[in-house]
């Protein structure tokens, strides 16, 4: 059962949730900025996966801890002087999140009322349609959504790795002041 200070919409509790909501948004931007440099320094030769969290950000893959901690450092650094567009990642799940929505929405609605060949006809045409408008909306979906580009109260306190070879996972611990 709920506590009632939840169902009485406690401040408090508002401001906690409002409080852990903006740290993931805030790792999650990190964690594309960081993703971002280390790739254009590997010249893309190594695959990467990352996911924020709470206290920071995984990244999963064959990367040297001094590399990853330099480039979150970096990616850091120029996203509190301002270099936002390092926040939003064009192979972010998210995007994924906003192409499914924007299919399954324009399918239901081109199927209405249709059947046989033609009903498939509009599916297909309906869902290329939405694959084409869900690019920028994912892009918008990030920066209004699920990243923030201010980090100006936040500082990295480490990199810890676990694994080797390409199973290996970092964690970049961070710090909200």
């Amino acid at each position: 059962m709920p506590s009632t200070e939840f169902l009485n919409g406690s401040e408090k509790l508002h401001t906690e949730v409002l409080d852990m909501v903006d740290a993931i948004r805030q790792n999650h931007a990190l964690e594309h900025a960081t993703i971002t440099l280390l790739m254009r320094r590997l010249e893309g030769k190594v695959r990467l996966i990352g996911r924020a969290g709470l206290t920071g950000f995984h990244i999963y893959g064959d990367v040297s801890t001094r590399a990853l901690e330099e480039a979150a450092r970096e990616a850091l650094q120029r996203l509190q002087a301002g270099e936002e567009e390092l926040a939003v990642s064009p192979m972010c799940g998210t995007n994924l999140v906003v192409a499914g929505l924007a299919v399954g929405t324009a399918s239901m609605i081109a199927g209405r009322g249709r059947r046989g060949l033609g009903k498939f006809v509009c599916l297909v045409e309906a869902a290329m349609l939405a694959m084409l408008v869900a690019q920028p909306l994912g892009r918008l979906a990030q920066k209004y959504l699920t990243t923030t580009a201010d980090l100006d109260n936040v500082s990295i306190m480490r990199v810890v790795k676990k694994g080797e070879g390409k199973w290996a996972r970092h964690k970049v611990e961070v710090i909200c002041e």
